[in-house]
């Protein structure tokens, strides 16, 4: 299961494979969302994303025959990057299963990474039956992109970092589509200090995470439309569900407006490009969704791979 001792573990094997992203502050976003809040920069992560953290956990800890016959990874696009990295400095091959309307930059960064890539139609395929075939036809080890302990663990090691650096938070927040980051992270908040408070954000249209816990069971959605193309998962994970029913003190959710504004402010102001994915929570920050208590808070910035079409429209002042 998820404990903290696993992520302490995970902590140990991705050391010197990963990075130690910053953790930040701003005056002026602290100004406009009324509290301070410390900003876990995944942006600048190894492929661009936190994904690097689960997906170099759960590879580095594969059986030499596990590695000898390839792994194979279902993404949108910052998994499948993550998976690719990770893999090619293991001497893994790597399989990853796209939809068709995945980011280009993402898809370039699967490319540069040497990975053999598969695509899907996310409107027609059911992507985890496409996955599933290729693997068992092809004998290649499944890489999930959140259902999984060593990926939650490895995940988890950015809350275990954001603690270690700001230790008298009292909520951290990340956003959340499968699960994985948030399981990982808010189980190592709430290890380390119980008090704390622990949000979920999603996109208002890809809520099936905020339905599932009002639901008390996993409920899955049609394909969201949303500018985050990272949060379109249908349906929270088998085992990511009931540890997020255990920490979330609540599932907030953002507007895809309030993800480009957040986006803007946070290029003009911070000087710091995040993808529409990774900008939902501080998008729920900025937005003033989280409860008066809560006063500083530590908010992942899960991703920095955007496309320019999208940096394009979060550059539209108007909006």
């Amino acid at each position: 299961m998820l404990t903290l001792d696993l992520i302490k573990q995970a902590a140990e094997r991705i050391a010197g494979r990963v990075h130690r992203t910053p953790a930040m502050t701003s005056r002026a976003f602290n100004e406009v969302a009324g509290c301070e809040v410390f900003f876990k920069c995944e942006n600048l992560q190894r492929a661009g994303a936190f994904k690097a953290r689960g997906a170099t956990n759960k590879i580095l800890s594969l059986t030499d025959d596990e590695k000898k016959r390839g792994v194979l990874a279902v993404s949108s696009g910052n998994h499948a990057q993550a998976v690719a990295l990770a893999a090619r400095e293991a001497g893994v091959r790597a399989v990853v299963c796209i939809p068709n309307d995945a980011p280009k930059m993402k898809v370039a960064g699967m490319r540069t990474y040497g990975a053999d890539i598969r695509v899907f139609d996310r409107h027609k395929d059911d992507r985890d039956a496409f996955g599933r075939d290729i693997a068992e036809r092809e004998n290649l080890v499944h890489v999930p992109a959140y259902d999984d302990y060593l990926i939650m663990a490895g995940q988890g090691t950015c809350g275990l970092e954001l603690l270690e650096e700001v230790s008298d938070l009292d909520s951290v927040m990340t956003p959340c589509s499968g699960g994985g980051l948030f399981a990982g992270v808010s189980t190592a908040a709430k290890a380390i200090k119980h008090s704390i408070k622990c949000f979920a954000v999603e996109p208002e249209t890809a809520n099936d995470t905020q339905q599932s816990i009002a639901k008390g069971e996993r409920v899955k959605v049609s394909p969201p439309p949303t500018i985050a193309d990272g949060l379109r998962v249908q349906t929270p994970g088998a085992r990511t569900f009931p540890i997020t029913q255990a920490n979330a003190d609540a599932v907030l959710t953002v507007t895809d407006d309030e993800i480009l504004g957040a986006m803007r402010f946070m290029l003009f102001r911070m000087k710091i490009v995040v993808e529409p994915s990774g900008a939902a929570a501080a998008a729920a920050v900025l937005a003033r969704k989280t409860p008066n208590s809560v006063r500083r808070v530590g908010v992942v910035l899960s991703g920095g791979n955007v496309d320019p079409e999208i940096l394009a429209r979060a550059l539209e002042e108007n909006r």
